[in-house]
């Protein structure tokens, strides 16, 4: 064999693995950006992408009243999304981009009073509406956490199972917003993405505010996390469902 086929095979890992050896004038690495920024875009989408998918736009706390709308339960029939995912007693669950708490009193009904649900959102307005209800329900186990854009500021190793329902799509930063959610799930913790199906043309919803399975895997990639299955139960959402590598410390294999 001569030396260009092997020069051909080497160029070609180098490819795949994403590798690049220097700049031919520094012969400093380079390194390509995580995020690009595009004159062209969406208009529902703030114009960054990742991984060629643009971001879009945040709903703003204005919207609140959307999210406890009637038709809610017929039209994505969210009574059906908590059952699926069998929730313990004392589980600690995470509502990130928790919104009006929509969910998370649902959920804190599921995890009973030895269980914790910490309701995050960047929003101070919509923590301001989750501690009314608290109150209002005398609810004891939702703590409302103020996130950022890059750090859902949960406690390292605690979280038992991280729900996004119509969130992550929004998220400025994804890769260093998954980065600490998968720091703060404990091993074999779930993260779980509940999106409008870009698949199909028929839900209506904005084409920036809709992913597909096969993205949301792709973005997954570079995390600690291994597809778990994902679950079509949801007229108009797919349930996504990853795990955090490494065992529970009471989990044997095979059970």
């Amino acid at each position: 064999m001569n030396w260009l086929p092997k020069a051909a095979v080497f160029a070609g890992l180098l490819l795949m693995t994403g590798l690049v050896l220097a700049d031919p004038q520094t012969k400093a690495p380079v390194k390509q950006p995580r995020y690009e920024t595009r004159k062209d875009h969406d208009p529902d989408g703030i114009g960054k992408f990742y991984m060629d998918r643009e971001i879009a736009q945040v709903m703003g706390h204005q919207a609140a009243d959307w999210l406890e709308r009637p038709e809610r339960e017929q039209e994505e029939q969210p009574g059906k999304l908590l059952p699926a995912l069998k929730f313990k007693e004392g589980d600690v669950v995470a509502d990130i981009g928790a919104g009006s708490g929509y969910l998370t009193f649902r959920m804190a009904k599921l995890v009973g009073k030895t269980g914790k649900v910490y309701a995050v959102d960047i929003q101070p307005e919509m923590l301001d509406l989750i501690r009314k209800r608290m109150k209002d329900r005398n609810v004891a186990n939702v703590e409302p956490v103020q996130g950022t854009e890059t750090d859902p500021k949960l406690p390292a190793n605690s979280v038992d199972l991280i729900i996004m329902v119509d969130v992550y799509h929004e998220f400025s930063y994804p890769y260093e917003m998954t980065e600490a959610m998968v720091k703060a799930l404990k091993p074999g913790g779930r993260l779980v993405f509940v999106e409008y199906r870009k698949e199909d043309p028929e839900v209506p919803i904005k084409l920036v505010h809709k992913m597909t399975e096969k993205q949301v895997r792709k973005e997954m990639e570079p995390h600690a996390l291994t597809w778990s299955r994902t679950l079509d139960l949801l007229p108009r959402q797919h349930i996504i469902i990853f795990k955090k590598n490494g065992e529970k410390p009471n989990e044997q294999k095979g059970k």
